[in-house]
């Protein structure tokens, strides 16, 4: 599963990371993937709630030391 679009929101706090991923995926196709890293803590629960409420799907969610990567899937 290869993104077609990798957004940076390391060092950025809530509401940040979400206003910066929703953007994004503005910007994509449907059925697009796009990888999301965030030093913000915060960002678990937004990320996965937004997704929810956005009906695009969470694909996976994870910590790789400071870091929290995230891969969405455009609906």
């Amino acid at each position: 599963m290869e993104a077609k679009q990798t957004l940076d929101a390391r060092g950025l706090n809530c509401p940040l990371p979400i206003l910066r991923t929703k953007k994004s995926l503005i910007g994509l196709q449907s059925g697009e993937i796009l990888k999301v890293i965030s030093t913000d803590p915060g960002s678990l629960k937004d990320i996965s709630s937004f997704c929810s409420q956005t009906g695009n799907e969470l694909l996976s969610s994870q910590q790789q030391g400071k870091d929290y990567e995230f891969v969405i899937r455009k609906a």
